[in-house]
């Protein structure tokens, strides 16, 4: 794998769970980082307000908005290597807010695109989900399986790769699509399923609200998915090429559930509750990866086992509990 010492680089969504992650896996390897974080009125950087001191040097944080395409072409100025994670995410937020999900999701990629043209970027890597291949018509799912719309969500990440696709294709742009499987763990949304099992769990409550159980993912640890990342920026990849990171493996959410009760050493039970209940035709039964072309274009493979995965997450949960709210079905 190629060193990224010493390179521009831009990360959009850097305040956010991946994005800061990856900021700081970058910043360690010696990039000069700019951070490209939603502005907000307290001046906060998100997750990189807790950046360590012998990072910060490397990193130059902006305030803004994915959203404006003359602040994005600036930020995008001067630098060689630009990582797009700013979206929304929450697919439950989706269904009652789709017009933001279209104006940061589809517009703000096609500004991010733009932007690298203009600036001549040598390489964008713009992040999709797994989400957008619905349930799927056979697993495990490669990179060719046809894509579904089953939330404004995701029919908005369906959007932007597409977008992503005929830039590479009409003008060139030299942009990747990298596809991670329900990435996890340290810093993650309280409503993400595993975080929202163990904010519970350790907050004491011996009967955790969920929705449906028996839906089945890839989860893949933080780490790995950020490993996958910083693979692709140096990489030798074709100009529109998909790849996926997955770890090859399905488990459901009660596996989940139980694998956490262990973790935790909290014996508790599940109580279905109708508020995590996503509508039945937009509910995705099971996404399962096949992992094969990354380890071929990439050199990549997942490391963290689930359960080492969340009891990485738990152990870190303890401390910052009290800014979760398990009490709150948050979306």
């Amino acid at each position: 794998m190629t060193s990224l010492a010493g390179k521009r680089v831009l990360v959009t969504g850097a305040d956010g769970f991946i994005g800061s992650h990856l900021t700081e896996r970058l910043a360690a390897e010696g990039a000069n980082v700019r951070a490209f974080c939603f502005y907000n009125s307290t001046g906060s950087w998100g997750w990189l307000d807790g950046l360590s001191p012998n990072l910060a040097p490397m990193v130059d944080v902006v305030l803004g908005d994915i959203r404006d395409p003359r602040q994005v072409l600036d930020a995008c100025r001067d630098v060689e290597i630009v990582f797009h994670l700013a979206a929304l995410i929450s697919i439950p937020h989706s269904y009652v807010a789709p017009s933001s999900f279209v104006d940061t999701n589809i517009r703000g990629t096609m500004n991010v695109l733009d932007a690298v043209r203009d600036a001549g970027c040598d390489r964008l890597i713009n992040t999709s989900t797994s989400e957008v291949y619905g349930t799927p018509d056979s697993v495990p799912i490669r990179e060719d399986h046809p894509l579904k719309g089953q939330s404004p969500y995701s029919a908005t990440k369906i959007a932007a790769d597409k977008l992503c696709e005929a830039y590479a294709l009409s003008f060139g742009t030299p942009v990747v699509v990298l596809r991670p499987f329900n990435t996890y763990g340290p810093r993650q949304s309280a409503r993400a399923v595993i975080m929202t099992i163990l904010a519970q769990l350790l907050s004491g409550k011996r009967r955790i609200a969920l929705g449906s159980t028996s839906p089945k993912r890839d989860f893949t640890f933080v780490a790995d998915t950020v490993d996958g990342f910083v693979r692709a920026a140096t990489a030798s990849i074709t100009a529109g090429e998909v790849i996926q990171l997955g770890s090859g493996r399905a488990c459901s959410i009660q596996e989940v559930f139980e694998i956490a009760t262990r973790v935790t050493g909290v014996d508790a039970e599940v109580e279905l509750v109708a508020e995590r209940v996503r509508p039945t035709a937009s509910e995705v039964q099971v996404l399962l990866s096949d992992p094969k072309l990354a380890r071929e274009r990439l050199g990549w493979k997942a490391q963290t086992t689930l359960e080492s995965g969340i009891e990485q997450a738990a152990i870190w949960l303890r401390e910052w509990l009290p800014k979760y709210r398990p009490d709150r079905y948050v979306v």
